[in-house]
C-alpha cells in the first residue's frame, strides 16, 4: 500500500486537525489514526518534531495544562492553511481512496472466506459420503462433524465482522467520512458474502 501522506501533507493535515479544536499530541497521534482507517498510526518520534516546527514557524502555539502539552493553531497557522485549501483537499481524497482500499481488502477477504468455506463443505461431503461406503454407518459422526464446521464457519464470520467493524468505527470516531459510494461498495460486497454462503449451503 502506498505512503498515506506524501513529504509536508503530514505537517499540513496536523494543521488542519489543529483547526478544529486545541488537542495534545497523543491526541493527535489518535486522530490520524482514527481518520486513516487504522491503515496509519504515527509515533512520538514523528509527530512531536513536526509540532515543534510548525511552532517555530509561528502556526501553532502549545500550553501547559497539567502533565499534557495541548497545541493551538495561530492566525498565523489560519492564514496559511486557507492559502493552501487546495493543497488540504488533495489529502482528503487521498485518505477517501484509503478507505476504498480498505473496502477493497474487504471484498477480497469476503470472496476468500466463501471459498474455504465451499471446500470446507464439500470436503465434510466427500469424507461423510466415503465413510459410509467403507464402513457401517455411524449416525453420530456426520452431526458431529457438521457441528464442528458450523463452530468454525461461526468463528470466522464473528471475527470478520468484528475486525470490520472496529476499522469503520476507527475512522469515523474523531470525524473521518465515508463517501457514499463506498459504503454502496461495502453493502454490495456483503450481500454477494451472503448470497455465496446460502448458494453453498444448498449445494
Amino acid at each position: 500500500m502506498p505512503p498515506v501522506f506524501s513529504h509536508g501533507d503530514l505537517r499540513l493535515y496536523l494543521l488542519a486537525l489543529l483547526d478544529e479544536s486545541p488537542r495534545h499530541g497523543y491526541d493527535l497521534m489518535q486522530a490520524l489514526t482514527d481518520r486513516t482507517g487504522g491503515t496509519y498510526s504515527p509515533s512520538a518520534g514523528t509527530i512531536y518534531p513536526r509540532l515543534a516546527k510548525l511552532e517555530e514557524d509561528g502556526l501553532v502555539t502549545k500550553t501547559v495544562d497539567g502533565r499534557k502539552t495541548v497545541y493551538e493553531i495561530t492566525d498565523a497557522g489560519r492564514e496559511h492553511l486557507e492559502a493552501r485549501r487546495g493543497d488540504l483537499d488533495g489529502i482528503q481524497a487521498g485518505l477517501a481512496d484509503t478507505v476504498r482500499l480498505i473496502a477493497d481488502e474487504v471484498r477480497g477477504s469476503v470472496r476468500a472466506a466463501m471459498k474455504s468455506l465451499q471446500a470446507d463443505l464439500a470436503a465434510a461431503r466427500d469424507d461423510a459420503g466415503r465413510s459410509a461406503s467403507t464402513r457401517p454407518p455411524e449416525p453420530e459422526s456426520p452431526r458431529t462433524s457438521s457441528r464442528a464446521q458450523v463452530q468454525r464457519a461461526d468463528a470466522a464470520v464473528d471475527g470478520f465482522r468484528s475486525d470490520l467493524r472496529a476499522d469503520l468505527r476507527t475512522h469515523v470516531a474523531r470525524g473521518g467520512s465515508l463517501e457514499e459510494s463506498v459504503v454502496d461498495d461495502l453493502v454490495a460486497a456483503l450481500d454477494a458474502a451472503k448470497s455465496e454462503v446460502q448458494r453453498a449451503l444448498r449445494g
